[in-house]
């Protein structure tokens, strides 16, 4: 299959059967989902979700964030992992948007990366979720599953050559939901140690699949038949 036929099967499957997907991160409004992507780093959307409520209720506002300290602000991020880092970071976070943004979510990527504690990954998520700008985020769901269709090359070693290429044969409309698409397919299907191909509805552009079905063919084929 070639590289465009590849593409053009992801998204016709997924514009017909998850058309609507979106993050499994639970806000309200731009600064809530920017707290919860921070926060989310190297952490499960489920956990972040468990501590974000309190958050939310007690620090409404950038003015709130700035006005804390570490130690009233820790006991909230606690059960998170680096848990003293993004205390940092949302402290920071919080002071910046004050200063240097009029407490405003910044809607560009080139501003939101200058916030302690958002990469290029978190901004590409903010300005995607938030204003559907055609941004990739590339999270370790992405770079394996792009890998495992085939609509990556295997030799693209960081994320950012992932994203590239992914918006380079995205149309620009389906940039904001493809992200999403990929998310979820890693999440619950193409799982990193032992994916789910027999439950997989996308075998059928799956590079992955088809190498390991090559694969276990040769197998079958070394075995000596038996004898009648």
């Amino acid at each position: 299959m070639l590289k465009k036929q590849r593409y053009q099967a992801f998204i016709d499957h997924f514009s017909q059967h998850m058309p609507e997907a979106e993050t499994e991160l639970e806000f309200e409004t731009p600064f809530q989902l920017l707290i919860a992507v921070v926060l989310s780093a190297q952490c499960t959307d489920k956990r972040i979700n468990m501590v974000t409520p309190a958050i939310f209720r007690d620090f409404p506002t950038p003015e709130h964030l700035a006005a804390s300290n570490f130690d009233e602000l820790f006991p909230y991020i606690k059960s998170v992992s680096y848990p003293n880092n993004k205390t940092k970071h949302l402290l920071g976070l919080g002071k910046m948007l004050v200063e240097d943004f009029n407490s405003e979510i910044p809607s560009t990527v080139n501003e939101l990366v200058k916030l302690p504690g958002v990469g290029r990954k978190t901004a590409n998520v903010i300005t995607s979720v938030v204003w559907n700008q055609p941004n990739m985020a590339v999270d370790t769901h992405v770079f394996r599953v792009s890998k495992r269709l085939g609509l990556v090359p295997q030799n693209a070693k960081t994320p950012l050559e992932v994203e590239k290429h992914l918006i380079k044969h995205i149309p620009k409309e389906h940039i904001h939901v493809a992200h999403h698409w990929l998310i979820l397919h890693g999440r619950y299907i193409c799982l990193a140690r032992k994916p789910k191909c027999q439950e997989c509805t996308i075998t059928h552009f799956c590079r992955y699949f088809e190498k390991n079905q090559k694969n276990m063919q040769l197998e079958a084929d070394l075995i000596p038949k038996s004898k009648k």
